[in-house]
Protein backbone atom coordinates (compact mmCIF):
# COMPACT_ATOMS: atom_id res chain seq x y z
CA UNK A 1 0.00 0.00 0.00
CA UNK A 2 1.45 3.33 -0.87
CA UNK A 3 1.80 6.13 1.65
CA UNK A 4 -0.53 8.23 0.08
CA UNK A 5 -3.51 9.00 -2.71
CA UNK A 6 -1.56 7.57 -5.34
CA UNK A 7 -1.03 10.95 -8.20
CA UNK A 8 0.79 8.82 -11.20
CA UNK A 9 1.64 6.11 -12.44
CA UNK A 10 4.20 5.21 -15.00
CA UNK A 11 6.67 2.29 -16.90
CA UNK A 12 9.65 2.65 -14.94
CA UNK A 13 11.29 -0.28 -16.91
CA UNK A 14 11.61 -3.55 -18.23
CA UNK A 15 14.38 -6.08 -17.84
CA UNK A 16 15.13 -8.93 -20.18
CA UNK A 17 12.94 -11.36 -17.83
CA UNK A 18 9.10 -11.55 -17.41
CA UNK A 19 9.59 -8.81 -14.48
CA UNK A 20 8.28 -4.87 -15.11
CA UNK A 21 8.59 -1.68 -13.17
CA UNK A 22 6.18 1.29 -12.39
CA UNK A 23 6.64 4.39 -11.18
CA UNK A 24 3.76 5.20 -8.59
CA UNK A 25 4.01 8.72 -7.19
CA UNK A 26 1.88 10.14 -4.38
CA UNK A 27 1.80 14.20 -3.64
CA UNK A 28 5.39 14.07 -2.14
CA UNK A 29 7.12 11.43 -3.26
CA UNK A 30 7.69 8.31 -5.81
CA UNK A 31 8.30 4.64 -5.53
CA UNK A 32 8.90 1.48 -7.55
CA UNK A 33 5.91 -1.39 -7.94
CA UNK A 34 7.99 -4.55 -9.21
CA UNK A 35 5.63 -6.34 -11.22
CA UNK A 36 7.23 -10.45 -11.20
CA UNK A 37 4.55 -12.76 -12.43
CA UNK A 38 4.54 -15.66 -9.80
CA UNK A 39 4.25 -18.20 -12.50
CA UNK A 40 7.59 -16.87 -14.34
CA UNK A 41 9.45 -15.06 -11.49
CA UNK A 42 9.56 -15.94 -7.61
CA UNK A 43 10.64 -12.81 -5.54
CA UNK A 44 12.06 -14.50 -2.29
CA UNK A 45 15.66 -14.38 -3.84
CA UNK A 46 14.90 -10.71 -4.54
CA UNK A 47 14.16 -10.04 -0.89
CA UNK A 48 16.89 -12.14 0.66
CA UNK A 49 19.84 -10.43 -1.27
CA UNK A 50 18.34 -7.13 -0.76
CA UNK A 51 18.64 -7.91 2.79
CA UNK A 52 22.68 -9.46 2.38
CA UNK A 53 23.75 -6.78 0.04
CA UNK A 54 22.12 -4.10 2.29
CA UNK A 55 23.75 -5.29 5.03
CA UNK A 56 27.55 -5.54 3.83
CA UNK A 57 26.82 -1.91 3.02
CA UNK A 58 25.27 -1.94 -0.37
CA UNK A 59 22.65 0.86 -1.40
CA UNK A 60 19.80 -1.04 -2.06
CA UNK A 61 16.36 -0.53 -2.36
CA UNK A 62 14.51 -0.32 0.58
CA UNK A 63 11.69 -3.39 0.28
CA UNK A 64 8.23 -1.43 1.71
CA UNK A 65 5.86 -4.08 0.89
CA UNK A 66 5.70 -7.31 -0.63
CA UNK A 67 2.63 -9.24 -1.89
CA UNK A 68 4.51 -12.39 -2.94
CA UNK A 69 1.09 -14.56 -3.94
CA UNK A 70 0.61 -11.89 -6.51
CA UNK A 71 4.32 -11.10 -7.24
CA UNK A 72 4.61 -7.46 -6.40
CA UNK A 73 6.77 -5.57 -4.24
CA UNK A 74 6.67 -1.46 -3.38
CA UNK A 75 10.52 -0.46 -3.02
CA UNK A 76 11.74 2.66 -2.65
CA UNK A 77 12.98 4.99 -5.80
CA UNK A 78 16.22 5.35 -6.64
CA UNK A 79 15.24 7.74 -9.76
CA UNK A 80 16.11 7.44 -13.79
CA UNK A 81 19.28 7.78 -14.35
CA UNK A 82 21.72 4.90 -15.19
CA UNK A 83 24.91 4.86 -15.11
CA UNK A 84 24.86 4.20 -18.75
CA UNK A 85 23.17 7.58 -18.78
CA UNK A 86 25.51 9.93 -16.38
CA UNK A 87 29.52 7.88 -18.06
CA UNK A 88 31.21 9.54 -20.15
CA UNK A 89 34.99 10.95 -19.80
CA UNK A 90 34.43 13.08 -16.87
CA UNK A 91 32.66 11.17 -15.00
CA UNK A 92 33.84 7.90 -15.30
CA UNK A 93 36.58 7.71 -12.87
CA UNK A 94 34.30 8.80 -9.67
CA UNK A 95 31.43 6.67 -10.94
CA UNK A 96 33.35 3.50 -11.30
CA UNK A 97 35.76 4.50 -8.05
CA UNK A 98 31.93 4.14 -5.99
CA UNK A 99 31.03 0.67 -8.22
CA UNK A 100 34.51 -0.91 -7.12
CA UNK A 101 33.98 0.64 -3.51
CA UNK A 102 29.92 -0.82 -3.31
CA UNK A 103 31.79 -3.93 -5.13
CA UNK A 104 34.18 -4.48 -2.29
CA UNK A 105 31.43 -4.05 0.32
CA UNK A 106 29.50 -7.10 -1.01
CA UNK A 107 32.66 -9.06 -1.72
CA UNK A 108 33.59 -9.07 1.56
CA UNK A 109 30.80 -10.24 3.32
CA UNK A 110 30.67 -13.20 1.33
CA UNK A 111 30.52 -16.93 3.16
CA UNK A 112 29.90 -20.27 1.17
CA UNK A 113 26.01 -21.62 1.25
CA UNK A 114 24.25 -18.52 1.53
CA UNK A 115 23.49 -17.93 -1.82
CA UNK A 116 23.86 -20.84 -4.79
CA UNK A 117 27.03 -22.04 -6.17
CA UNK A 118 28.08 -20.54 -8.95
CA UNK A 119 29.30 -24.15 -10.03
CA UNK A 120 30.78 -26.46 -12.74
CA UNK A 121 26.75 -27.16 -13.80
CA UNK A 122 25.77 -23.51 -13.89
CA UNK A 123 28.76 -21.97 -15.84
CA UNK A 124 28.14 -24.88 -18.79
CA UNK A 125 24.48 -24.57 -19.08
CA UNK A 126 25.51 -20.92 -19.73
CA UNK A 127 28.23 -21.65 -22.22
CA UNK A 128 25.81 -24.00 -24.05
CA UNK A 129 23.46 -20.77 -24.79
CA UNK A 130 26.28 -20.19 -27.37
CA UNK A 131 26.42 -23.41 -29.63
CA UNK A 132 22.08 -23.26 -28.91
CA UNK A 133 21.01 -20.05 -29.50
CA UNK A 134 23.63 -17.80 -31.23
CA UNK A 135 25.67 -20.37 -33.85
CA UNK A 136 22.34 -22.63 -34.37
CA UNK A 137 19.48 -20.21 -34.05
CA UNK A 138 21.50 -17.06 -34.98
CA UNK A 139 23.79 -17.76 -37.64
CA UNK A 140 21.98 -20.56 -38.70
CA UNK A 141 25.13 -22.91 -38.60
CA UNK A 142 25.60 -26.97 -37.20
CA UNK A 143 28.98 -27.51 -36.38
CA UNK A 144 30.42 -30.36 -37.79
CA UNK A 145 32.24 -33.02 -35.12
CA UNK A 146 35.33 -31.40 -35.47
CA UNK A 147 34.39 -27.94 -34.68
CA UNK A 148 32.56 -29.21 -31.88
CA UNK A 149 35.66 -31.19 -30.09
CA UNK A 150 37.46 -27.67 -30.33
CA UNK A 151 34.73 -25.84 -28.63
CA UNK A 152 34.42 -28.37 -25.96
CA UNK A 153 38.62 -28.54 -25.59
CA UNK A 154 37.59 -24.44 -25.15
CA UNK A 155 35.00 -24.92 -22.73
CA UNK A 156 36.77 -27.26 -20.46
CA UNK A 157 40.13 -24.53 -20.39
CA UNK A 158 37.91 -21.67 -19.62
CA UNK A 159 35.80 -23.79 -17.00
CA UNK A 160 38.91 -25.04 -15.27
CA UNK A 161 40.25 -21.50 -15.18
CA UNK A 162 36.78 -20.29 -13.98
CA UNK A 163 36.34 -22.66 -10.87
CA UNK A 164 39.92 -22.11 -9.73
CA UNK A 165 39.50 -18.37 -9.07
CA UNK A 166 38.55 -17.33 -5.09
CA UNK A 167 34.89 -17.13 -4.44
CA UNK A 168 32.66 -13.84 -2.91
CA UNK A 169 29.30 -12.81 -3.51
CA UNK A 170 28.66 -12.09 -7.05
CA UNK A 171 25.83 -9.92 -8.26
CA UNK A 172 25.79 -11.26 -11.88
CA UNK A 173 24.69 -7.78 -13.85
CA UNK A 174 26.88 -5.71 -12.17
CA UNK A 175 26.50 -3.27 -15.36
CA UNK A 176 25.97 0.18 -16.22
CA UNK A 177 22.00 -0.54 -16.66
CA UNK A 178 21.46 -1.98 -13.47
CA UNK A 179 23.67 1.08 -11.41
CA UNK A 180 21.74 3.59 -10.77
CA UNK A 181 23.14 7.42 -9.79
CA UNK A 182 22.24 8.46 -6.37
CA UNK A 183 22.99 11.64 -4.59
CA UNK A 184 24.03 9.89 -1.59
CA UNK A 185 25.89 6.17 -1.23
CA UNK A 186 26.05 6.33 -4.63
CA UNK A 187 25.50 3.67 -6.71
CA UNK A 188 22.24 2.42 -6.18
CA UNK A 189 21.94 -1.37 -7.10
CA UNK A 190 19.41 -3.01 -8.70
CA UNK A 191 19.00 -6.23 -10.77
CA UNK A 192 20.38 -8.39 -7.97
CA UNK A 193 18.11 -11.30 -7.82
CA UNK A 194 20.12 -14.14 -9.38
CA UNK A 195 23.31 -13.31 -7.21
CA UNK A 196 25.81 -16.87 -6.42
CA UNK A 197 28.56 -17.58 -5.03
CA UNK A 198 31.35 -17.32 -7.22
CA UNK A 199 34.49 -16.44 -9.21
CA UNK A 200 36.18 -12.95 -7.66
CA UNK A 201 36.48 -11.63 -11.02
CA UNK A 202 32.85 -11.99 -12.50
CA UNK A 203 30.97 -8.61 -11.39
CA UNK A 204 34.29 -6.99 -13.00
CA UNK A 205 33.59 -8.55 -16.24
CA UNK A 206 30.76 -7.29 -16.28
CA UNK A 207 31.45 -3.51 -15.57
CA UNK A 208 34.42 -3.63 -17.36
CA UNK A 209 33.51 -5.31 -20.18
CA UNK A 210 29.86 -3.60 -20.50
CA UNK A 211 28.10 -4.96 -23.14
CA UNK A 212 26.31 -1.29 -23.05
CA UNK A 213 29.39 0.87 -23.41
CA UNK A 214 32.85 0.14 -23.96
CA UNK A 215 36.56 1.92 -22.95
CA UNK A 216 39.83 2.03 -23.87
CA UNK A 217 41.80 -0.90 -22.23
CA UNK A 218 44.26 1.43 -20.58
CA UNK A 219 41.72 2.98 -18.89
CA UNK A 220 39.94 -0.58 -17.70
CA UNK A 221 43.23 -1.66 -16.36
CA UNK A 222 43.71 1.94 -14.48
CA UNK A 223 40.32 0.91 -12.82
CA UNK A 224 40.91 -2.47 -12.39
CA UNK A 225 44.54 -2.06 -10.46
CA UNK A 226 42.55 0.22 -8.41
CA UNK A 227 39.97 -2.15 -7.49
CA UNK A 228 42.53 -5.28 -6.93
CA UNK A 229 44.52 -2.22 -4.48
CA UNK A 230 41.59 -1.82 -2.50
CA UNK A 231 40.22 -5.56 -2.51
CA UNK A 232 43.84 -6.61 -1.37
CA UNK A 233 43.85 -3.78 1.68
CA UNK A 234 39.83 -5.05 2.39
CA UNK A 235 41.15 -8.89 2.84
CA UNK A 236 39.78 -9.88 -0.45
CA UNK A 237 41.43 -13.34 -1.60
CA UNK A 238 42.35 -11.60 -5.12
CA UNK A 239 45.78 -13.04 -6.23
CA UNK A 240 48.90 -11.58 -5.16
CA UNK A 241 49.88 -10.82 -8.42
CA UNK A 242 48.45 -8.53 -10.73
CA UNK A 243 49.02 -10.25 -13.48
CA UNK A 244 47.67 -13.29 -12.70
CA UNK A 245 44.51 -11.34 -11.30
CA UNK A 246 44.40 -9.72 -15.11
CA UNK A 247 44.74 -13.26 -16.50
CA UNK A 248 41.73 -14.70 -14.45
CA UNK A 249 39.83 -11.04 -15.19
CA UNK A 250 40.24 -12.25 -18.67
CA UNK A 251 38.83 -15.69 -18.80
CA UNK A 252 36.18 -14.97 -17.08
CA UNK A 253 35.22 -12.69 -19.54
CA UNK A 254 35.59 -15.04 -22.29
CA UNK A 255 32.95 -17.35 -20.30
CA UNK A 256 30.67 -14.25 -19.79
CA UNK A 257 30.95 -13.11 -23.37
CA UNK A 258 30.31 -16.44 -24.60
CA UNK A 259 27.34 -16.53 -22.60
CA UNK A 260 26.01 -13.50 -23.21
CA UNK A 261 26.09 -13.70 -27.10
CA UNK A 262 23.62 -17.01 -26.55
CA UNK A 263 21.54 -14.91 -24.44
CA UNK A 264 20.99 -12.01 -27.08
CA UNK A 265 20.18 -14.33 -29.86
CA UNK A 266 17.35 -15.76 -27.40
CA UNK A 267 15.96 -12.61 -26.41
CA UNK A 268 15.97 -11.43 -29.87
CA UNK A 269 14.66 -15.09 -31.12
CA UNK A 270 12.25 -16.22 -28.63
CA UNK A 271 11.29 -13.21 -26.82
CA UNK A 272 11.21 -11.09 -29.51
CA UNK A 273 13.65 -8.53 -28.09
CA UNK A 274 15.74 -7.53 -31.05
CA UNK A 275 17.28 -4.57 -29.68
CA UNK A 276 19.88 -6.73 -28.22
CA UNK A 277 21.46 -7.70 -31.38
CA UNK A 278 22.88 -4.21 -31.40
CA UNK A 279 25.06 -4.71 -28.86
CA UNK A 280 26.28 -8.20 -30.26
CA UNK A 281 29.44 -6.37 -32.04
CA UNK A 282 30.77 -5.21 -28.82
CA UNK A 283 30.53 -8.40 -26.65
CA UNK A 284 32.41 -10.22 -30.08
CA UNK A 285 35.22 -7.60 -30.03
CA UNK A 286 35.62 -8.64 -26.44
CA UNK A 287 35.54 -12.21 -27.12
CA UNK A 288 37.84 -11.70 -29.88
CA UNK A 289 40.80 -9.91 -27.94
CA UNK A 290 40.69 -11.85 -25.15
CA UNK A 291 40.91 -15.33 -27.63
CA UNK A 292 43.87 -13.69 -29.40
CA UNK A 293 45.89 -12.88 -26.12
CA UNK A 294 45.98 -16.84 -24.99
CA UNK A 295 47.36 -19.82 -27.22
CA UNK A 296 45.03 -22.08 -25.21
CA UNK A 297 41.88 -19.68 -27.07
CA UNK A 298 43.43 -19.53 -30.43
CA UNK A 299 41.59 -22.41 -31.81
CA UNK A 300 38.05 -21.52 -30.27
CA UNK A 301 38.96 -17.67 -32.21
CA UNK A 302 39.29 -20.31 -35.26
CA UNK A 303 35.86 -21.35 -34.71
CA UNK A 304 34.50 -17.99 -34.84
CA UNK A 305 35.44 -17.14 -37.91
CA UNK A 306 34.62 -20.34 -39.04
CA UNK A 307 30.78 -19.99 -38.21
CA UNK A 308 30.93 -16.71 -38.84
CA UNK A 309 32.33 -16.96 -42.19
CA UNK A 310 29.41 -19.37 -43.01
CA UNK A 311 26.80 -17.23 -41.61
CA UNK A 312 28.31 -15.01 -44.70
CA UNK A 313 28.11 -17.37 -47.05
CA UNK A 314 24.35 -18.36 -46.61
CA UNK A 315 23.52 -14.26 -46.79
CA UNK A 316 23.61 -13.39 -42.93
CA UNK A 317 25.29 -10.26 -42.03
CA UNK A 318 26.38 -9.28 -38.87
Amino acid sequence: MLPGPLAGLEVASADASFRRYFRARTADASYIVMDAPPEHEDCRPYLHIARLFHAAGANTPEILADNLAEGFLLLTDFGSTTYLMALNDATADRLYRDANAALVKIQAAGRPGELPDYDEALLRRELMLFPDWYVARHLGVELTDRQKAVMEAAFAAILANNLAQPRVYVHRDWHSRNLMVTGQDNPGVLDFQDAVYGPITYDLVSIYKDAYIGWDEERVLDWLIRYWQDARAAGLPVRADFADFYRDFEWMGVQRHIKVLGIFARLCHRDGKAGYLNDMPRVMHYLRRACERYGELRPFLGLLDAVEGKAAEVGYTF
